[in-house]
């Protein structure tokens, strides 16, 4: 399955190696909906645990209450969902207002892939006559479904129909 991976590099550098850039998957996390403060914490965004936990912390309160279970269980759930869903766009978002720089966003099967595609530019490749360039086109896998293989075939990445 396709993902999209943004590359970002530090601040103020012009050419960031492959150890200065940052590569953060957008998507849904697991780990983030099932301990969201925990995961927020890990990776150093503390006022959103903080206020995960609160939130948490109110919900599992409401819950104990008589008659107030399905609003404490909502917010519980809807605290999951949110870090779940958002929670790494709020790790985008934090090292953009620290001075990080978006430099691409880029759409493969693979993290490594990714990395391929995004370095492939910024390092001299040197392809000998017994070496194959690398098939960047975007093709469906083997066993997977024939024609396009974009997200629910809707539309291309040209923006086509």
């Amino acid at each position: 399955m396709t993902s999209s991976y943004i590359f970002l590099t530090p601040p103020g550098s012009t050419s960031a190696t492959a150890d200065e850039t940052r590569t953060i998957r957008d998507g849904f996390t697991l780990l983030g909906f099932l301990f969201p403060w925990v995961w927020l914490l890990a990776h150093r965004l503390w006022l959103h645990a903080a206020a995960a936990f609160l939130l948490q912390g109110i919900g599992g309160a409401l819950m104990d209450e008589p008659g107030l279970g399905p609003a404490g269980a909502a917010i519980l759930l809807g605290v999951n969902m949110l870090v779940g869903l958002e929670g790494q766009n709020f790790r985008v978002r934090n090292l953009a207002a620290k001075g990080w720089n978006e430099e691409a966003l880029i759409a493969a099967d693979t993290i490594g892939t990714a990395e391929q595609v995004y370095f492939s530019d910024r390092a001299a490749i040197a392809v000998s006559d017994d070496a194959a360039a690398p098939d960047w086109q975007n093709k469906a896998g083997p066993n997977g479904p024939h024609g396009d293989a974009t997200s629910l075939g809707l539309f291309g990445f040209d923006g086509g129909r």
